[in-house]
């Protein structure tokens, strides 16, 4: 499992003494939803000049009229995740995580590439990954689904079994939610959803919380949304499949982002070896004596050609 990294990736200036903490819960149309330390929830402007802003920052911010405020400051962030935005742009998805599950199911049947793509991005920015099986007490869930995990758990990647619907492995999962932030990723109907219910018993109270504090009336959040999980932690719920692409990541870093390929390439021939069919590639070598997965490195010349192309997989 990648480690946590609590370095700081953008510091920001010193603020002003009257600035207030908080965390940024929801983007609320042109505003943001911020927690201040003691739990209320106002709607905040930003300064232009301090750029995207994602779920998940920790914030100065200055009150303003109306009981509202205005953001000065992003303090410093251990990790952020992006996916590309409309004309090159990035959106920031989310801020501070910990974890990102990654939600596969028996039925539909699992795309292994996304699942490849979130785990190398994960990878990239040091976020610890694990794989969540839900829906195992479906018949579908032995079988051709284990095999494939057998390759996840070789490389060091826990998959944990869960049910939405049975609540199998649910309490095990609220343990591991607490004191960490974390996130659910996964295709359209693996149970995504369901797990953010049973997680969090009073999301759709939170939501209305969010609304009429923020002063925008009934509103139903189509961003990225940060809950306090019960037992502790949070839990960043984002809308949708493609919560974050290939972003900040070139052909020439995505290696790295395949740990199994990490011990063979500094044994590649070439410095500039792409691991495609360059001569004297000890990934492929290494592919071909089975010690990296065969179905791992072609779906990695997928997502490499997808990089080296500037097309992202559909998954909205």
């Amino acid at each position: 499992m990648a480690g946590k990294d609590r370095r700081p990736i953008a510091p920001g200036p010193v603020a002003t003494s009257e600035a207030k903490p908080g965390l940024v819960i929801s983007h609320l149309g042109k505003g943001l939803a911020v927690e201040a330390d003691d739990g209320r929830i106002l709607l905040c402007h930003t300064r232009r000049r301090l750029g995207g802003i994602a779920v998940g920052d920790r914030v100065l911010w200055i009150p303003c009229e109306g009981d509202q405020g205005r953001v000065e400051e992003i303090l410093p962030r251990r990790s952020l995740l992006a996916r590309p935005g409309y004309g090159g742009k990035l959106r920031y998805v989310a801020a501070n995580l910990d974890r990102v599950y990654v939600v596969i199911a028996p039925r539909p049947e699992p795309d292994w590439l996304l699942v490849d793509q979130y785990l190398a991005v994960c990878q990239h920015r040091g976020i610890a990954a694990e794989i969540l099986l839900n829906k195992a007490d479906l018949p579908e869930s032995d079988g051709a689904v284990q095999k494939a995990l057998d390759d996840y758990r070789h490389i060091g990647y826990p998959v944990e079994t869960v049910s939405a619907k049975s609540g199998l492995g649910l309490d095990r999962l609220h343990r591991q939610l607490a004191e960490h932030c974390s996130m659910l990723a996964g295709q359209s109907g693996v149970g995504k959803s369901s797990l953010t219910n049973a997680l969090l018993p009073e999301r759709n109270l939170r939501i209305g919380e969010i609304s009429a504090k923020s002063g925008l009336g009934r509103h139903t959040t189509t961003t990225a949304t940060l809950y306090h999980v019960p037992s502790g932690g949070d839990l960043i719920d984002s809308p949708g499949v493609a919560v974050f692409g290939l972003a900040q990541i070139d052909e020439r870093e995505l290696p790295a982002g395949y740990r199994e390929f990490q011990p063979f390439l500094d044994r590649c021939r070439f410095n500039d070896c792409r691991h495609v069919d360059d001569k004297g590639c000890a990934v492929r070598d290494a592919t071909e004596s089975g010690s990296v997965s065969a179905e791992r490195y072609r779906r990695y010349l997928k997502l490499r050609e997808r990089l080296v192309s500037g097309t992202e997989p559909d998954y909205d």
